[in-house]
């Protein structure tokens, strides 16, 4: 078997309402997807960095050129080949769009095996678990949302089954923000869950400051209270508070989590296969963590890392990503995941990643 043609599809749309982090504000959504076609008739589809704007759509157009020589003629089995090929720093970079385009070709490839064997990428790469635990994330600033916009986010979460939620934190002041902490877990009440992401939002004093006043609300986790290259800090915060701290959303590839773990940065390792590198790399992330006793909640779409999620030991819990984030949310494919009566998602076992996106509803949003 052997690569013909590699595609890329481009899509974006409004939110619907926009949405703010501890840093940033969120207008658009979209999806990058990339078509990898066979002379055996097969098709692979992976999908990264969204488009935010029209310039990062143009960055990745500019990146398919680059990378689809290198491709056309290959056979897709030889995924680890063609990944250290196409990761070349000097040439590409070593972090950034370069290597989420990379992690896009990859999914793809895997996607590609799984229908070429007939078996889903969660069974070729271990199958260690049929199912996995899911927290619904969210928890956003909106205009006009408040705590109660934000108690009744909370319940809807929790009618959906959800046995564990995340919410924003680090766009207000700390006072107001340990405020809203109390509110969600008044809310969500004692035995579910609640993880906060401050998404590098806070100075080490300050992350110091609004972990300790949040101790009292059970948190289960602190996502990204810093700079994600701050390293030293994260080791002196871990130090500082009871609350479990995780990060590596915004890490890249095996190298990276090594410099994170070599601190002792974090307890959970959010590796997102979209960014580090694509499967292949969180594969070989999550057995470096693995070697540390260390867990692995990975940030990004539950249509891929729930597969990857349960073909490891360490694998703790998968983020799920409902319409409060991107209006579109339930509409990108056509195969649907809902959390079942413990808050948990079953992993499907059609070939490959077995999502197929629905193309005649993202069509109206193709980026031309």
């Amino acid at each position: 078997m052997k690569i013909t043609d590699v595609e890329l599809h481009q899509y974006r749309w409004e939110r619907g309402k926009p949405i703010r982090n501890g840093m940033h504000t969120y207008t658009h959504s979209g999806l990058n997807l990339l078509r990898i076609d066979t002379d055996a008739g097969i098709s692979g589809i992976g999908w990264a960095h969204k488009p935010q704007t029209l310039g990062m759509a143009k960055v990745a157009e500019g990146l398919l050129e680059h990378f689809k020589p290198q491709l056309i003629g290959e056979d897709p089995f030889h995924y680890r080949r063609i990944w250290e090929a196409l990761w070349v720093p000097k040439l590409v970079g070593r972090r950034g769009i370069a290597t989420r385009f990379i992690s896009a070709i990859d999914i793809a490839l895997w996607d590609l095996m799984g229908k070429a064997t007939g078996q889903s990428v969660h069974m070729l790469l271990g199958a260690a678990h049929d199912r996995v635990p899911a927290y619904i994330a969210g928890g956003y600033y909106e205009e006009g949302k408040g705590l109660a916009g934000l108690a009744a986010e909370m319940e809807a979460n929790l009618a959906l089954g959800a046995k564990a939620v995340k919410m924003k934190i680090g766009g207000a002041p700390i006072a107001e923000d340990v405020e809203r902490v109390r509110v969600a877990r008044e809310t969500v009440g004692p035995d579910v869950k609640l993880m906060v992401d401050a998404n590098c939002a806070y100075s080490l004093r300050e992350a110091i400051e609004i972990a300790r006043k949040m101790e009292p609300y059970d948190i289960f986790w602190f996502e990204e209270p810093l700079p994600p290259d701050d390293y030293r800090g994260h080791t002196r915060l871990a130090q500082a508070t009871a609350i479990a701290i995780a990060t590596g959303e915004n890490e890249y590839t095996r190298y990276g989590f090594r410099d994170l773990i070599a601190h002792d940065a974090a307890a959970i390792y959010n590796a997102d296969a979209q960014i580090l590198g694509g499967i292949t790399e969180f594969m070989n992330v999550a057995a470096l963590a693995a070697a540390h006793d260390l867990h692995i909640a990975p940030h990004g779409d539950q249509e891929i890392h729930l597969h990857l999620v349960g073909a490891i030991p360490n694998g703790l819990i998968v983020e799920f990503y409902r319409e409060t984030v991107d209006i579109n949310r339930g509409r990108i494919f056509e195969e649907k995941l809902q959390l079942d009566e413990d808050g948990w998602l079953t992993i499907p076992q059609r070939p490959g990643l077995g999502f197929t996106p629905d193309y005649e509803f993202l069509e109206r949003f193709r980026v031309n």
